[in-house]
């Protein structure tokens, strides 16, 4: 294979980069307008710098600078999925951060590398009737790439713990770009005991003294009964009436049976959110104990390793802050798969 480097955009804690560190690419630099990712990306991805900047102030210019000379040029990205998210149907017709997906598509065929990457949620392809992601394939295809793109990756298939489907996109100068084989069947499929299973025993409001990561929220004393009557995969409907949130007890509730439930052991886990580190806001709920899953769980469903460090040792940790990083993140292993994908078309038609 040729040699080549990567850029990240979008690059937030570094959950792609890392997939494209451990399958030995050399990723130049990350951007991310959230300056507090810089620890995490870069010590964890030793040889990465970390640029901190908004997409709509970066510059061609900016990013060819990054590239050695005679490179392979991979640029790499995911754009802010929240307007696209099933999860937030309310707020799409105001919120505009799908409009940076038009800029990473200016920055596409302004830098032209020779391959590019995207990682996002499905619904993207229908966002609008199709018309936002339609014009960013058009604006591709015009400017000469090959367009291939796996709309319902499902991240079991990939030994990824977590019932997430996700859009994985590839556009290359050289051809179409084939997704690697799965590696794993229904009945392989890893689950939430293989993951976090060993993790020391945690209360709620209890940190790990080995491992500050590890760390579980609070819970009121209503919210303990709650987590004490539910059961691994059940609902808030299992519970006695007097436990039950009056919003829930309204006839639109019923559309919310997923918060204020428990993981199951032998399954893959809920998609990992920004907010997965509360039990009310999923069914996030450890399955054993009476407490909602730690960030370091959280972030090993996502299948960051368990000492990638979020903070650094004399930093604050916040939890909403270090939570919306791991939540925000592309499954590390996923990374691997497009990592592996690339560099697969790449000794085909690069070498």
């Amino acid at each position: 294979m040729a040699d080549c480097s990567v850029v990240d955009v979008f690059c937030g804690a570094g959950g792609l980069t890392h997939g494209f560190f451990l399958e030995r690419f050399d990723v130049v630099a990350g951007f991310d307008a959230d300056a507090r990712c810089r620890y995490a990306y870069e010590a964890n991805n030793p040889g990465s710098r970390f640029v901190h900047a908004r997409i709509e102030d970066v510059t061609a210019a900016d990013v060819s600078a990054l590239y050695p000379e005679g490179h392979v040029k991979i640029l790499v990205g995911c754009a802010p999925c929240q307007p696209f998210s099933p999860y937030n149907k309310k707020r799409r017709s105001t919120d505009q951060k799908w409009r940076l997906l038009y800029r990473f598509a200016d920055l596409i065929c302004e830098v032209e590398p020779e391959v590019v990457s995207m990682e996002n949620v499905p619904d993207l392809v229908t966002y609008e009737d199709g018309r936002v992601y339609g014009d960013f394939v058009d604006r591709l295809e015009e400017n000469g790439y090959h367009v291939t793109a796996y709309p319902e990756v499902y991240c079991p298939d990939y030994g990824i713990p977590q019932h997430r489907t996700r859009l994985v996109f590839f556009a290359s100068g050289y051809g179409e770009v084939e997704i690697v084989p799965k590696t794993h069947s229904s009945d392989e499929y890893k689950t939430v005991r293989d993951t976090i299973g060993h993790l020391k025993l945690l209360e709620a409001g209890q940190a790990s003294e080995e491992d500050p990561i590890h760390r579980a929220s609070r819970l009121s004393e209503l919210n303990l009964k709650r987590i004490r009557a539910s059961k691994p995969g059940g609902t808030w409907r299992d519970w006695d009436e007097e436990l039950v949130a009056e919003c829930h007890k309204k006839e639109r509730g019923d559309g919310y049976s997923s918060v204020y439930g428990r993981m199951t052991w032998d399954e893959p886990s809920p998609t990992i959110t920004t907010q997965s580190y509360g039990f009310g806001n999923g069914r996030f709920g450890h399955p054993e104990q009476d407490r909602a899953i730690s960030l370091r769980e959280a972030a090993l469903l996502q299948t960051f390793p368990e000492d990638y460090e979020f903070v650094g040792p004399k930093d604050p940790l916040y939890v909403k802050v270090v939570g919306r990083h791991i939540g925000n993140a592309v499954p590390v292993e996923l990374g691997r798969v497009i990592a592996r994908s690339i560099r697969r078309h790449l000794e085909t038609h690069a070498s």
